[in-house]
């Protein structure tokens, strides 16, 4: 089975996050930040993954370190759950339409971390939850990960569709990448390592 636990604790947060990749996406989160908890719910569900996060932090400073802490997490849990990534598809792609908003996401699980993160701003919040943090949390899952992934928000008006699409777009794209190539037995690299 292609799982994962992991925990993290800091001064600042305490995370906890279960991962399968080969689950039914059920989704049970629970952060502090209902936003950031209903978009990894909807990346839980468009990826398949099964997914439970427990996070605890200081969101009577801001929510940048939990949701920081918890991108970092998710990208550790993909990484180990992967394992040497023996006969996966390795790319992934997918363009999402959320209403007026329409986000791309292209990943490659090459063990090198890249993010690109292009497109229409986000700025300012949603609720509590300030729309800076949604670059942060990918900049952190795609290095603890070590995947390339590029982000675009080609356009939306919705602050909140606009990022519904973007984890709705993650979620499709790594999807693709993580499933088994039945054509394929070995690692999908010229080099033989990922």
């Amino acid at each position: 089975m292609r799982a994962a636990h992991i925990k993290r604790k800091t001064k600042e947060t305490e995370v906890e996050i279960s991962l399968n990749l080969d689950g039914k996406g059920k989704a049970q989160i629970s952060s502090g930040i209902p936003f950031l908890d209903h978009m990894l719910t909807l990346f839980s569900v468009h990826s398949l993954f099964d997914l439970k996060i427990e996070a605890r932090g200081d969101l009577e400073v801001d929510a940048h370190h939990t949701t920081e802490d918890i991108g970092l997490c998710l990208g550790q849990a993909i990484k180990e759950a992967l394992g040497d990534k023996s006969g996966i598809f390795r790319y992934g792609q997918s363009s999402i339409p959320m209403n007026e908003a329409l986000a791309q996401a292209v990943v490659d699980l090459s063990g090198r971390p890249f993010l690109v993160y292009k497109g229409k701003k986000l700025i300012g919040k949603i609720k509590t939850f300030d729309l800076e943090l949604v670059k942060e949390f990918f900049w952190a899952l795609s290095s603890q990960a070590a995947i390339t992934l590029h982000l675009h928000l080609s356009y939306g008006e919705n602050k909140h569709h606009c990022v519904e699409a973007i984890f709705k777009a993650f979620g499709q794209a790594l999807r693709k990448a993580v499933a088994k190539d039945v054509s394929r037995l070995d690692i999908p690299s010229s080099k033989g390592v990922l």
